[in-house]
């Protein structure tokens, strides 16, 4: 699993209008300097976030973007999962795949499905807050 870039940088956007939002909406132009990341790239990046409900826009004088709830309830997992579509390690198990005809035969396929499961627990784990407020994440993963 490679996240993507777009991944990455919803995650910084997201961190970054909840650090700022306390005075309103938060401006794009104002984002992308911060985070030195493309405002172009960023409007595609925040349209999808808008679209799955997890920004509000506003637009004219005094517009931008904001949370639509408090960053303790947005996942990392539900951010990645909507930016990158899916977070499966291998293709099979990805939501709305069809069913693999090897299944029954396969021998990998129960280590594929514990690998998706942690991480999938390891990203649910993480919500926005915890990315605001630092420090050692996940210093406590047992493989």
């Amino acid at each position: 699993m490679l996240i993507s870039t777009k991944g990455r940088y919803a995650l910084r956007v997201l961190i970054d209008i909840a650090e700022h939002q306390s005075d309103g909406y938060v401006p794009l132009k104002e984002t992308a300097r911060r985070q030195e990341i493309s405002e172009k790239y960023l409007e595609s990046i925040v349209k999808s976030l808008v679209r799955d409900g997890i920004l509000t826009g506003l637009r004219g004088k005094g517009g931008g973007y904001r949370l639509r709830k408090s960053p303790e309830h947005y996942t990392v997992r539900r951010i990645l999962s909507l930016t990158e579509g899916s977070l499966s390690p291998v293709s099979c198990l990805a939501h709305g795949a069809p069913p693999c005809e090897r299944a029954s035969a396969c021998r990998t396929l129960s280590m594929w499905h514990g690998l998706d499961s942690l991480i999938s627990k390891y990203l649910e784990q993480f919500t926005l807050a915890d990315l605001i407020a630092g420090g050692q994440l996940g210093d406590d993963c047992v493989i």
